[in-house]
């Protein structure tokens, strides 16, 4: 994606000097620099090919052929780096969301298709690393590390082994581990796990983290293994604790997930060296990227919560280019490194008017001016549900030996605008054949996992409190990270009714009522990602929104929430195609007490 700079050094040298023309030169700008945290006035930038040659006056540069835009003051800041997502997450393919970000100023990301390795593995890791090198948009990929993310507690569509992760890190543009989930798994000395972290160790690559909760010991044991940073820290005395040690902290700022308003306390009132400080999205839905924008949102919003603007986006640029060893091309704006730039009016609204990635203008006033390259699919990646059969309302039957009226449940309780849930215990009623029956009035309702790779068979069934349903079911393919067919309702025929219609649908997202579809988003790759465009799909996701708010659920974002309940990494409990899982002791529990 990038020239070497050995083969364009000389040229670069002869630009500088003035003795050979540059290609564009962007005159009278206010250089946001993320080296020295100044706002440097009048700059020149002068970019050849597609590196930066001059920065300053440029004037000596310009030829009959340069092409020179007027900035008249305007800032010039380097182009936005995610150091941590997930493009599964926004439903669309890597080259779909190459063309929204680019125009948002993300000119560079961080992706762990670790969803997609859930489903099809290293083969389907490579076809998005491989769509993703022929964009613009300088997509780094972290290689996934935990797949499934507990082998013994869920089962996925495909495995990750060390082998495969030692020949991932061969690929040009992998440039570390996915997130390191599997915490318990380190810290018990796991063969696989701590295979896969020193295999990229030895390989000189970064490996990023997640370490949401756990001892002191338990951090420290975590930290020297060599995994070192996290992205799900939500409070400031963790995230003091986790930079004191030495502990790159990614704050987050997702679609459900909203962590910059507590986690900038600590550089507006702890005032710490932000020098291991990134600002990442992890997830982010369509509506949000298309309406609200990618990491230049979550620099606005750090911004906002009082973080100095220069600082901000130090955050989403040279201390992530540092943290995964690529400063030397990447991160600012300064001679020699890769032509990564965006023009703003103001720092505070982050909204670009012009980017530059890879020394091209691609976008201007918000639309991308650039035709992308299309990337095909494989069949097979098109066809991934597959069910031993049809699901039936008995499937979803809970009975009971129990010889009372009434039983005690472990329940799992979600919680608003969080990844994590609470383990709780609600009292339900007993029917006379011993079926245990949902409860709408304590906002108690079934939920279920479904193997959807092997044919297997496997349904367990348990109870979700918190989304308020009051009527109808929903169900998703979408379910972190084995992303199992998952679905909740209020009654048995349309959770049957919603499982069955996207096994023909081949993978989304759907609700249901009385058997009728309410909304649905078709994802056919993989079950995760959508063949459409942007603008298309967040219509869907919003009418999908919308008839979840017509069965009863208040909350936000509602389905990101439901799409985590099956993920066994994060506390307190979760459900997986093999049972009810108490993640705080990493083992099944009865649903009944």
């Amino acid at each position: 994606m990038k020239s070497q700079l050995s083969k364009v050094s000389q040229t670069l040298i002869q630009v500088a000097l003035g003795e050979k023309p540059a290609d564009l030169v962007l005159k009278q700008g206010t250089l946001v620099n993320v080296i020295t945290g100044e706002l440097n006035e009048n700059v020149d930038v002068a970019i050849s090919g597609n590196r930066i040659a001059y920065v300053g006056n440029a004037d000596h540069t310009i030829g009959p052929d340069t092409e020179v835009i007027e900035l008249n003051g305007k800032y010039l800041a380097p182009g936005l780096m995610d150091g941590h997502m997930h493009v599964e997450s926004t439903m669309l393919t890597v080259t779909e969301f190459a063309r929204m970000a680019l125009t948002k100023g993300t000119t560079s990301i961080f992706m762990d298709p670790h969803e997609m390795a859930n489903v099809f593995g290293k083969e389907g890791v490579r076809y998005m690393h491989e769509e993703g090198q022929k964009l613009p948009l300088h997509v780094f990929t972290t290689f996934p590390s935990c797949v499934p993310s507990t082998a013994d507690l869920e089962d996925a569509g495909a495995s990750i082994t060390v082998e495969d992760v030692e020949e991932g890190l061969t690929w040009d543009g992998v440039v570390g581990l996915g997130e390191m989930m599997n915490f318990p798994g380190i810290v018990n000395r796991d063969p696989l796990m701590i295979g896969v972290v020193n295999a990229t160790i030895d390989a000189g690559k970064t490996v990023t983290g997640h370490f949401p909760d756990g001892t002191d010991q338990m951090l420290q044991a975590y930290l020297v293994s060599g995994a070192d940073s996290c992205h799900e820290t939500i409070n400031r005395e963790k995230a003091l604790e986790k930079l004191r040690l030495g502990m790159y902290l990614m704050i987050r700022e997702g679609s459900a997930w909203h962590d910059v308003k507590e986690l900038a306390k600590v550089i507006t009132i702890d005032k710490v060296n932000t020098e291991q400080i990134m600002l990442v999205t992890d997830d982010i839905y369509p509506q949000t990227l298309v309406e609200k924008g990618q990491v230049n949102h979550v620099v606005r919003r750090a911004i906002e919560e009082g973080v100095d603007p220069v600082t901000a986006i130090k955050l989403a640029s040279i201390n992530t280019a540092r943290y995964f060893k690529l400063a030397d091309d990447y991160g600012s704006v300064s001679p020699r490194k890769v032509a990564d730039i965006i023009i703003l009016d103001e720092l505070e609204t982050m909204e670009p008017t012009l980017v530059i990635a890879d020394g091209k203008i691609v976008a201007q006033d918000g639309k991308l001016i650039i035709d992308l390259p299309t990337y095909e699919y494989p069949a097979h990646v098109k066809d991934s549900v597959h069910v031993k059969r049809a699901v039936e309302a008995s499937d979803f039957i809970i009975k009971t030996d129990a010889t009372t009226d009434r039983v005690t449940a472990n329940v799992i309780e979600v919680i608003e605008n969080s990844a994590r849930t609470k383990r709780t215990q609600f009292e339900l009623k007993v029917e006379s054949d011993q079926t245990i029956v949902t409860d709408l009035d304590q906002d108690v309702i079934k939920l279920a996992c479904l193997d959807r790779h092997h044919k297997s068979g496997d349904i367990s069934v348990a109870f979700a409190h918190g989304f308020k349903l009051k009527k109808g079911a929903v169900a998703s393919t979408v379910a972190h990270d084995s992303h199992n067919l998952i679905v909740m309702g209020t009654n048995d025929e349309d959770m049957a009714f919603a499982a069955n219609y996207l096994v023909e649908l081949g993978g989304g997202m759907v609700v249901v009522e009385d058997g009728k579809v309410l909304a649905e988003v078709p994802l056919p790759v993989a079950g995760l990602m959508s063949d459409q465009r942007a603008e298309v799909v967040v219509e869907q996701v919003e009418k999908l929104e919308q008839a979840w708010k017509d069965l009863g659920c208040p909350i936000h974002a509602p389905f990101m929430t439901f799409s985590l309940i099956a993920l066994p990494v994060i506390p307190d409990i979760r459900i997986t195609n093999r049972g009810l899982v108490d993640v705080v002791k990493f083992d099944f529990i009865p649903v009944i007490e």
